[in-house]
């Protein structure tokens, strides 16, 4: 796995490279927590569609407090609820990796966040979070065997876990977690391409594209996993085209690129069922992107 076979400076030494993949994980995390069947999972669902509506974030930011506090409630009285438990999963780890600035208080928030997820997908599969401290080799057997029943369930306990990683991100042990976080984003894609309108494929584009060629990085195959993921959406997901952008068109030292993709994102229409406060702030990042002196 390229991620950890090549060496990287250390964290005094560079930014965290990573960190863009993980904001990401912050919109992933909000989204698909909208199909349930009880009334109170549907209630959890239609707040959780109305954040993802919200074109103020500031009110996202400010309100998600009441919202954490209402599921933690409802899984109390249903600790074994699937359904909740992905829920509150998601929106913990929004909650710790996008708007929290303090670091022990985001790890604490990630930590919950991921003991739900785990919750949600071990209950099917136990095999799965028995082998997770395991070697690579002896864990992605289990993920492998992970059908379309548990996907949605997967895909939370990926997330949930890779956001984990980013509030440990000085840790190079968490770090070296991540070609499992990635391997389990390609069975989402093996099992479903277009899950979550492709976002699956966006993040697997940033994973690839962290590093040049020269360093083991793979930009082509991340490019590819780009221009998917703007298909399956069909351009609605305005924050790929950012990525694409920020990651493989600088990445490459392709202006032309780069800047028809910002340039189309600014003149998008955001407003689209539970991307728009994704897309809100992507436009932002937009402009802050075509503003800087990166070429």
């Amino acid at each position: 796995m390229y991620l950890i076979q090549n060496k990287i400076m250390s964290p005094v030494q560079r930014p965290n490279p990573f960190k863009p993949f993980f904001f990401l994980l912050t919109l992933a995390m909000l989204a698909g927590c909208s199909s349930f069947a009880s009334r109170t999972e549907q209630m959890a669902g239609n707040i959780s569609r109305a954040m993802l509506n919200q074109d103020d974030p500031d009110i996202v930011r400010t309100g998600a407090p009441a919202y954490l506090l209402l599921l933690d409630g409802m899984i109390e009285g249903n600790p074994d609820d699937r359904a909740l438990l992905i829920a509150g999963a998601r929106l913990y780890g929004a909650y710790a990796i996008g708007l929290v600035k303090d670091a022990a208080r985001s790890i604490r928030l990630s930590t919950k966040a991921r003991n739900y997820a785990r919750r949600a997908l071990c209950g099917m599969q136990p095999a799965v979070c028995e082998h997770e401290t395991r070697p690579f080799r002896e864990f992605a057997p289990y993920v492998d065997e992970i059908g379309e029943e548990d996907l949605k369930a997967l895909y939370t306990y990926g997330t949930s876990w890779a956001g984990w990683i980013q509030t440990h991100s000085g840790d190079w042990e968490a770090l070296a977690d991540l070609p499992k976080v990635e391997h389990i984003l390609q069975r989402i894609i093996t099992l479903e391409p277009k899950h979550d309108r492709g976002r699956a494929q966006l993040y697997l584009g940033v994973m690839h594209t962290q590093l040049p060629p020269a360093m083991g990085g793979k930009p082509e195959v991340g490019r590819a996993y780009f221009e998917r993921a703007i298909q399956y959406s069909n351009g609605s997901d305005l924050m790929a085209k950012v990525e694409f952008a920020r990651r493989y068109a600088r990445l490459v030292f392709d202006q032309p690129l780069h800047d028809r993709l910002l340039k189309e994102v600014l003149k998008a229409e955001p407003v689209e069922p539970e991307l728009t406060l994704s897309n809100i702030l992507a436009q932002q990042q937009a402009r802050e992107l075509l503003a800087d002196d990166y070429f």
